[in-house]
């Protein structure tokens, strides 16, 4: 079997938004408490958080992270997480049916983001609380003093605001299981006042509205409809949310739903343009897929766990080979839509469906799908490029056409670099292939790695370096043109030195 990417520098999709790269750390399970932060471990911080984790975060380098959550977002007071950390009260998350005792919080939180490179994308609280609390919670991070909220958060240690420039505006409003969950109508209206006034406290924040919490959803469209019409005006950005997973035991169906996040992403952005058309307006609405991620492993043993824990072992999903290969496809989906795909957060970081996980009291640990995601972090950076893409296609449960490799190129114009992504979904077949561009000058191979020969489901849990990356060998670049051979089931970086 063969196929062919071909690129020209002159047809390109989009520069990448860098927080295409986020993630995202909610108050759930042992995503905060026994994850970033865990005072009595021995490799932890002045301030509680552990060392070892944040040198594993950075090697993602991840830009952006949302926070505080997710469904925990529609039951918090943030005003519970500042001040003195004895003072702080210890209250029932609803969201979780958790104990949460607030010993982490904005200021803390804040600092830790800092410290590992990223920014935080703060999300206010429309599920029980409003307008009045989130313009509070806005002029606390980010006023510059003389007003009560500012004076406090300098009596609370941080003299200087913490300069937030992205905020979401609720958490999945259109689901029932939301704490406060509302219609369109109600959700559109509170959410345009919301961003009205907060953009009066600070008019260079960007703002993300709430789109539907998967595309299942029975009022899928109509929500996003709605909901634009009400707040075009006043945001920048409408999320998206969506998991996969293999209950089914079918990896032909499965490597393949990386097509439903393409047809979800273009759908929403129809519904943007349309909703533009509508009002006549000039501005573009982007899109922030901020929670996407593989989800389905742990549904069941989430089941047994008695409510009201501090830090239970929620969503811990252990990934295996197929699931790192299934990420790949989906890195490379929101790529080939760079264009109106600005934000994106991998849900989520540590231990709660994460790719980086956490003993307590013990290591640290990278599951399969740290490496595609740590990869295109580091290397997808600069221009994506139009793919031309010939393969051979499949047929699967529910997708007639199938390509056998995924594929993209990106050209890092910083560092003179074209990279190649791809992954091949063939399950015992070899393909031979072609990479072809115009408009570069290509010079060496400057790296060649892959994810293969590994079974289907190989995990890290009790060996956790069983599935890594190996150097990819066989790369041959002759004049415009590279060649290779992809393995069976493989996800392969080619990175390639420009004059």
């Amino acid at each position: 079997m063969e196929a062919k990417l071909s690129v020209n520098r002159q047809n390109a999709i989009s520069r990448i938004d860098k927080r295409l790269y986020g993630s995202f750390i909610e108050h759930l399970g042992r995503a905060v408490y026994d994850g970033i932060y865990e005072p009595e471990h021995k490799n932890s911080d002045a301030d509680g958080f552990r060392k070892d984790v944040k040198e594993v975060v950075a090697e993602l380098n991840v830009p952006l992270i949302r926070y505080p959550g997710g469904n925990f977002v529609s039951g918090y007071k943030w005003e519970d997480g500042i001040g003195p950390k004895e003072k702080r009260p210890r209250k029932l998350d609803l969201a979780w049916r958790s104990m949460e005792t607030n010993q982490v919080g904005i200021h803390e939180f804040a600092k830790w983001a800092k410290e590992v490179n990223a920014e935080v994308n703060m999300a206010v609280n429309l599920g029980t609380r409003g307008i009045q609390e989130a313009v509070e919670c806005l002029e606390y991070c980010n006023f510059e003093g003389g007003t009560h909220w500012s004076d406090l958060r300098k009596q609370n240690g941080s003299v200087e605001p913490f300069g937030i420039k992205t905020w979401s505006l609720g958490n999945e409003m259109d689901g029932p299981w939301q704490i406060g969950h509302k219609t369109a109508e109600e959700y559109g209206r509170l959410a345009a006042e919301t961003a009205k006034a907060m953009k009066l406290v600070d008019g260079s924040i960007e703002l993300v509205v709430c789109g539907s919490s998967t595309s299942k959803m029975p009022t899928f469209g109509d929500w996003e409809r709605i909901v634009l019409e009400h707040t075009y005006d006043y945001v920048d950005y409408l999320s998206l949310h969506c998991y996969y997973g293999n209950k089914e035991n079918d990896i032909g169906n499965y490597l393949a739903q990386s097509l439903d996040m393409d047809r979800f992403i273009k759908t929403v952005v129809s519904i943007c343009d349309f909703v533009k058309v509508k009002k006549g307006s000039d501005k573009q609405i982007n899109l922030s897929f901020d929670e996407w991620n593989v989800w389905y492993h742990s549904n069941d043993q989430d089941k047994e766990l008695e409510p009201w824990q501090v830090a239970p072992p929620l969503l811990e999903d252990i990934y295996n080979f197929e699931d790192a290969l299934m990420v790949g496809c989906l890195l490379i989906t929101l790529l080939k839509n760079a264009d109106r795909v600005k934000i994106a957060c991998l849900a989520q970081l540590v231990n709660v469906i994460a790719p980086i996980m956490t003993e307590k009291n013990g290591d640290t640990w990278k599951q399969t799908i740290f490496y595609p995601f740590m990869q295109v972090s580091n290397y997808g950076r600069g221009v994506v490029l139009t793919p031309h893409v010939e393969s051979e296609t499949y047929g699967s449960k529910d997708f007639a056409e199938v390509p056998y490799i995924e594929t993209i190129a990106v050209h890092n114009d910083e560092t003179d670099e074209l990279v190649v992504f791809a992954v091949n979904r063939s399950e015992d077949r070899d393909i031979a292939f072609t990479f072809e561009e115009e408009g570069f000058e290509l010079e060496t191979i400057t790296e060649a790695t892959e994810l293969a020969g590994y079974d289907k489901k190989d995990t890290n849990a009790t060996n956790h370096d069983l599935v890594k990356l190996k150097e990819k060998s066989e790369v041959v670049l002759k004049d415009s043109r590279l060649s290779t051979v992809l393995k069976p089931l493989s996800w392969n970086v080619i990175r390639i030195k420009t004059k």
